[in-house]
């Protein structure tokens, strides 16, 4: 990159030798890419249509016109945050040094561990939802397939190996793709925008701020019988759900340019172009929906039956190609992110076979074991799960519903001890990306009360299972820290521990080829 001249390459060695690492992994993406990769992550073509029932079921236009913006917000206060704390410690697995650095070994082990989860979960859950929509556009109608556990598991296992394969070959090739998504996305929101404000029988721009509850059977049963505020508040979920992901600009950090500067960056401006994009793209189908009562009867279907019903067939199916496109992307980029996260805590042996999952391959530079790791689980996560069920409930749909509060406890973990670290020896040097003392520290209280509201949203019915899991895995960490890992995982190296690992980073840089 011209830009990326030899003292910018030292400095962002310096920082990441200061912390006790090797450079591993190669320096290929650009700013431009960091961006990139966590909005593709975002996808609001994946998470903001596959999840689309969560809004027009629930408080109708006003959960898009006025709950979008608003679940927006949620998501920006933690980006904000985290961005202050990645530009002073921009490492791989960012989250995990946080929580260590900020605090002590067992907060950095547990946000490693909420971090991961959630990553694979979410993982499992984007590809689902890729396959679902593949279904919608054209698994049933042009190939007659129907929906069965072995076709979900069998296409779950091709796209995932694919995305897991791009992955090993490379972070240049994985990033040119990524950057590819980051285009597409915006196209094809813009597009998309378009083709519904021309199908659109009428601009009823009322019907964006006016409130309903379409909960029970109103909605085709996506959220239960409630009150109209609990049923908007319910619709926050949506922006909330898919602007997630940003952490991924925090994962990459080692292998981006000027690290301390466009990771930062690329995670705020991913959740800004995300909330506008999908505002645009999301009212303009509010406004084509040719009766909000009949497009809440729909539930999950909404999109797929206002598509059919008011945009040309030959225009629908381009659209819904380039969304496929984009949702493969979207977990192309999630197997960055998981598989950075696991090489992360290996390499300070926080997982078992931490030796083999922290192994970077010198031929492609990038943690080969970690990668195949991360995609096997997710596939294995939806297959186990799918064939268990509590009452009429999956104990995948309750274990989907807690993936994103975990991944939202994986964020505030360091976030808050942040809030309480500014300014002392854990955190008395900045970044280049600096809000100052006053604004973090706001940032980071509204995060907290955003983790507060995450979290009751996310235990409501149908999703009160949600609960019991979140509390059982509290207490199974509780456990295993107290009774096992306490005594064994040192965390990241810290002081007199970094200085004595020179030998062993110019070795490693070495057996990679880094010069």
């Amino acid at each position: 990159m011209s830009d990326y001249s030899e003292s910018d390459k030292k400095q962002d060695m310096h920082i990441l030798h200061s912390m006790g690492y090797a450079q591993e992994l190669e320096r290929r993406m650009s700013s431009f890419s960091n961006f990139a990769v966590s909005f593709s992550i975002i996808c609001i073509l994946s998470g903001g249509i596959n999840s689309l029932a969560q809004a027009t079921a629930g408080a109708g236009g006003a959960a898009i016109g006025i709950g979008w913006p608003l679940g927006c917000f949620v998501s920006l206060v933690f980006a904000v945050a985290m961005a202050q704390i990645s530009s002073a410690y921009p490492t791989a697995g960012g989250l995990y040094h946080w929580g260590s650095i900020l605090g002590n070994r067992f907060t950095g082990w547990l946000t490693a561990w909420f971090n991961l989860l959630g990553l694979v979960t979410v993982l499992g859950a984007i590809n689902v939802g890729t396959y679902y929509f593949f279904m919608g556009a054209f698994g049933t109608s042009y190939l007659g397939l129907t929906d069965t556990t072995v076709v979900r598991i069998v296409f779950l296992v091709i796209i995932t190996g694919a995305q897991a394969l791009v992955n090993h070959m490379g972070i240049g090739l994985t990033a040119k793709l990524t950057d590819f998504s980051g285009y597409l996305i915006f196209a094809t929101a813009i597009v998309l925008a378009a083709v519904c404000l021309l199908a659109a029988p009428s601009y009823e721009f009322g019907r964006l701020f006016t409130f309903a509850n379409y909960s029970g059977e109103a909605g085709g049963n996506v959220w239960p019988a409630t009150s109209g505020v609990w049923v908007f508040l319910l619709g926050l979920l949506l922006p909330i759900y898919t602007i997630t992901g940003y952490d991924a600009s925090a994962h990459t950090s080692e292998e981006t340019v000027k690290a301390a500067h466009s990771v930062p960056r690329g995670m705020v401006s991913s959740v800004l172009w995300s909330a506008l994009f999908g505002y645009i793209m999301l009212c303009a189908f509010v406004l084509m929906l040719p009766n909000m009562d009949d497009a809440a009867k729909q539930g999950w279907n909404v999109f797929f039956w206002a598509m059919d019903t008011q945009v040309n067939p030959v225009v629908k199916d381009i659209l819904y190609l380039a969304i496929l496109v984009s949702q493969w992307l979207c977990g192309l980029a999630t197997v960055t992110s998981v598989s950075r996260m696991i090489f992360a805590f290996s390499r300070d042996g926080g997982l078992p076979a931490s030796k083999a999952l922290s192994k970077v391959s010198p031929s492609y530079r990038t943690p080969v074991a970690a990668i195949w790791t991360g995609s096997i689980l997710s596939v294995l996560f939806v297959w186990g799960s799918s064939l268990v069920s509590i009452g009429e409930t999956p104990v995948y749909t309750i274990v989907v519903s807690c993936t994103v509060i975990f991944l939202f406890f994986s964020f505030a973990i360091p976030i808050t001890l942040g809030l309480f670290a500014w300014g002392t020896s854990k955190w008395d040097k900045m970044g280049p990306w600096n809000l100052g003392e006053g604004m973090f520290k706001l940032f980071a209280v509204l995060s907290i009360l955003a983790m507060v509201l995450i979290f009751v949203l996310g235990i409501q019915p149908p999703n009160d299972w949600a609960l019991y899991i979140t509390v059982g895995f509290l207490i199974l960490t509780g456990i295993v820290w107290f009774g096992f890992e306490s005594r064994r995982f040192k965390g990241p190296p810290i002081g007199e521990e970094v200085a004595r690992r020179q030998a062993e980073i110019a070795a490693a840089e070495k057996a990679v080829g880094e010069v």
